[in-house]
């Protein structure tokens, strides 16, 4: 079974997911390569995201591109608006994917074989909530190694 984390509280979810991305590219994988990710959530979303990621730091660039584009299979952060994208997709971001999704991902299993580190960012919203803690009990349910870092204690 897949491990997922699950970051719960955040008070603003784009402004983490930025500072989450830039922390796991600065961290290299176990064979020393540097890491990829998958960032999954609405279109809106993600267009957000986008901006967000090129303003968010005067000295920090987190490159990304969406899964459509060409430069997609070198660019380390990638965006992907549907999960099914995934499936038929070659691009060799197989490390971890960030979910900021309400609904559970079809497939869940398929997924976790291909992202070793599964990310679910849940806001203080409290559709966000209700939905979080519905898929960490749905995975649970299934026997994934689940892991639960709250925001709220950090404050």
């Amino acid at each position: 079974m897949g491990r997922i984390d699950f970051h719960s509280n955040v008070a603003d979810k784009l402004l983490y997911c930025c500072r989450l991305s830039r922390k796991i590219l600065a961290s290299a994988d176990s064979t020393g390569q540097h890491r990829t990710i998958v960032i999954v959530g609405n279109l809106k979303e993600l267009q957000d995201l986008d901006a967000l990621m090129w303003s968010f730091s005067k000295t920090d660039f987190l490159p990304h591109a969406w899964l459509d584009h060409d430069a997609a299979q070198e660019t380390p952060i990638v965006f992907v608006s549907d999960v099914n994208q995934l499936k038929d997709s070659s691009i060799p971001h197989c490390d971890v994917l960030i979910y900021l999704k309400n609904e559970a991902p079809p497939q869940l299993d398929t997924l976790l074989a291909r992202f070793p580190r599964w990310v679910e960012v849940v806001t203080t919203q409290e559709n966000e909530r209700l939905a979080g803690r519905e898929r960490y009990k749905s995975y649970r349910e299934i026997g994934h190694e689940l892991h639960h870092f709250d925001q709220a204690k950090g404050s």
